[in-house]
């Protein structure tokens, strides 16, 4: 991870305070914010590779904020960790609809969150261009290329695709996909991986990526369209 700014966005000073000392400690250069519209000034001015961000907020909560900054061109390819008390799935995958990559769950544990962002550095590791008929997966971009036009993903959308597309036909488990992409130490449950398979085919279309119940999911570089 080269851009060393967090943007941490939570509306408990003390909480902002104990991370913002614990990851200068760090060597990260961290941007605080206590409300959704401060968020979004910093965020744009700073373009932060990381962003903490509590979901419980007054105001703009943390969900909208969230969809607010996927949005934005500055922090469209961000890495957003959900800090939240509300440990049910139900806000799990709430928060992943609206974009986010990871979720740690409150009381904030200053260690296990420079721990993960040890973890995303380590998993940094160069992506090459992936070429199929009709269809092109370019890293640098987050995006895919179908027939001339320029679909953008998140970055977990497009780690998800890259893993499945890297070996075409082959079947991956939501275990092996959430060990590839979140790692052992994230705190995710399996369906989050269905999310993200569904709006990848929302976006890339439904016969790219096929579904074998109780085994998992393959891409499919030149799926076999139904006869008419």
């Amino acid at each position: 991870m080269t851009n060393r700014k967090v943007l941490v966005v939570d509306d408990e000073r003390d909480a902002l305070e104990i991370l913002a000392y614990n990851l200068k400690q760090e060597g990260y250069e961290p941007f605080l914010a206590e409300d959704g519209e401060a968020a979004l000034r910093l965020a744009a001015q700073h373009q932060p590779s990381v962003i903490l961000l509590d979901i419980m907020m007054p105001g703009i909560d943390g969900l909208e904020l969230c969809r607010r900054l996927r949005s934005l061109p500055e922090t469209r390819e961000s890495y957003i960790i959900f800090l939240t008390a509300r440990s049910e799935e139900v806000a799990e995958l709430a928060g992943f609809e609206a974009g986010a990559d990871d979720f740690i769950v409150k009381p904030i544990r200053p260690r296990a969150i420079l721990s993960r962002l040890k973890a995303l550095s380590r998993r940094a590791t160069p992506m090459h261009k992936l070429q199929f008929p009709g269809l092109e997966i370019v890293p640098e971009e987050y995006s895919v290329h179908k027939q001339g036009e320029v679909i953008p993903l998140s970055k977990k959308e497009f780690e998800l695709l890259f893993v499945l597309a890297s070996k075409p036909y082959k079947y991956f488990s939501r275990d092996t996909l959430l060990e590839r992409i979140w790692g052992t130490d994230s705190y995710v449950i399996p369906r989050t991986v269905d999310v993200h398979i569904r709006k990848l085919r929302e976006k890339i279309g439904m016969e790219y990526i096929e579904t074998l119940k109780g085994v998992g999911y393959r891409f499919v570089p030149e799926p076999v369209k139904a006869q008419s």
